[in-house]
């Protein structure tokens, strides 16, 4: 999901490369009768903005998990949630 939303970021003009972008991701593996599984993935986005670009990252961020083939294999089984924390950097140049 990181490099899907990566590149929802990139698509809207907001580098998500080198160290702009990172993430601390949890999970929740439970015991059913005996077999481990999977049941929730946590994701906790770190960017760091040019100015004036935060409405296009959380759109970026709304939107990116429809397409993410992840996100779209684990939906149903595996609950997925995520949040971002945007911090604008005036020195950073947008993308492209």
């Amino acid at each position: 999901m990181v490099g899907t939303f990566g590149r929802a970021l990139e698509v809207r003009g907001i580098p998500s490369q080198p160290d702009r972008l990172s993430a601390d991701v949890e999970g929740d593996i439970v015991d059913e009768d005996g077999v481990m599984a999977l049941r929730a993935i946590r994701i906790r986005y770190r960017v760091a903005l040019p100015a004036g670009k935060r409405e296009e990252a959380e759109r970026a961020l709304r939107f990116h998990e429809r397409g993410c083939p992840l996100a779209n294999t684990l939906k149903g089984s595996v609950e997925i949630t995520y949040t971002a924390d945007f911090e604008e950097t005036r020195d950073l140049a947008p993308a492209g």
